[in-house]
């Protein structure tokens, strides 16, 4: 093919605002992939890619600090301004989680009691959940673990979720000194009932993929578990469609004997992605064979419904949640970094709701009260 049409003094533009001080290096970090596009039957795609933006934090389950933060909006902004680039894989490393949220370690000891900081960190926090719902490629979570507290609001701005059949999905706010305000009390509503959207942010419960494929939550489940050469369903999961009392059971978790018995197999079980990137790799060639003008108009038709309530509370959101670094977020990070040395990692609720009714201070005094003690 002839490239005389190719501007001939400098070549193409570069739009990119960063280099590579915030993608790459050891964990905890960001890596930036780019990926050819191949057909279903193996044809190449010759110059197109895939970006896939890599959470790289696994011993920490991928939580992401200050600089991996810098890392997702420099990356999406990457790939946004990338010709090559038709859609964005947003994932992490390893086999534990996708995302769990903020480092809980950084904010326990550096961003909890400094309300002021936390406020600039939350201005990066908007601007990363701003550059996913306004990257000019479609952008598809793969969910490969545990999608959590923040993550789940980073994987909700995204515009199709395909998981793991092992992957757990919920909120932590309220237990452990937060509220799900960095889009999960936005997007919810838009994907869940009023009451599932209420219970999921305010129980903290943890809840199935294949529950939440159920829910409209999320596009596609996929094993990842291997017996042998075999691939099987997560075992800790009812993943047979049967009715108990009016209700659909498909999805909920498993207990007593059964989950024992899972347990014991997931300690030892292999993994393996393959049949989770077929999904992704599936939707990426559809991607490919639309016109990408059409494409992404249709998709920020969609996203604009989700933008829009987003747009209207994440200023008000950024300043409680700084301030509240002062009073229950400094107890719920500190109860959660320290849970090693405890054994607990939450307050005494109970004792604190106490110490509020009869009018305590929040003193040191009341801090030292409700959270745990060394074992």
């Amino acid at each position: 093919m002839s490239l005389e049409w190719l501007p001939r003094e400098g070549g193409l533009k570069n739009h990119d605002l960063w280099k590579d001080e915030f993608i790459s290096g050891m964990p905890p970090t960001v890596q930036y992939e780019l990926k050819p596009i191949v057909g279903p039957k193996g044809e190449p795609a010759d110059g197109l890619f895939t970006a896939w933006i890599i959470l790289d934090n696994p011993e920490q389950l991928n939580s992401y600090t200050t600089k991996m933060v810098k890392g997702v909006i420099s990356g999406f902004h990457r790939a946004s301004m990338d010709r090559r680039v038709v859609a964005v894989v947003f994932t992490a490393a390893g086999n534990r989680a996708f995302c769990t949220g903020g480092n809980t370690k950084e904010y326990a000891e550096y961003y909890s009691s400094r309300p002021a900081e936390y406020g600039l960190y939350m201005d990066l926090f908007n601007a990363m959940v701003d550059t996913i719902l306004n990257c000019k490629k479609p952008v598809i979570c793969r969910v490969n673990g545990m999608r959590v507290a923040g993550g789940q609001e980073i994987g909700m701005a995204c515009d199709l979720a395909v998981a793991a059949d092992t992957a757990l999905f919920g909120q932590a706010g309220p237990r452990h000194g937060s509220a799900p305000d960095g889009g999960s009390t936005d997007f919810l509503p838009w994907y869940l009932t009023i009451e599932q959207a209420m219970w999921n942010c305010v129980s903290c419960e943890l809840w199935s993929a294949y529950k939440m494929l159920r829910m409209g939550l999320i596009s596609r489940v996929a094993p990842v578990l291997k017996d042998g050469d075999v691939f099987v369903r997560n075992p800790l999961v009812i993943t047979d469609r049967y009715v108990e009392d009016g209700e659909i059971v498909y999805g909920e978790s498993v207990y007593g004997e059964a989950a024992k018995s899972a347990k014991e197999f997931l300690k030892t079980a292999a993994y393996d992605f393959s049949r989770l990137d077929a999904e992704v790799n599936r939707i990426v060639w559809t991607f490919t064979n639309l016109f990408p003008g059409c494409l992404i108009k249709s998709i920020d038709g969609i996203r604009q419904k989700k933008k829009f309530f987003w747009d209207q509370t994440k200023l008000a959101n950024r300043h409680w949640l700084a301030a509240n670094m002062a009073t229950e977020a400094f107890l719920g990070f500190h109860a959660f970094n320290t849970k090693k040395i405890t054994g607990k990692d939450t307050i005494d609720f109970v004792k604190f709701r106490q110490l509020q009714a009869e009018g305590h201070p929040f003193n040191e005094a009341f801090c030292e009260l409700v959270l745990g003690k060394p074992l």
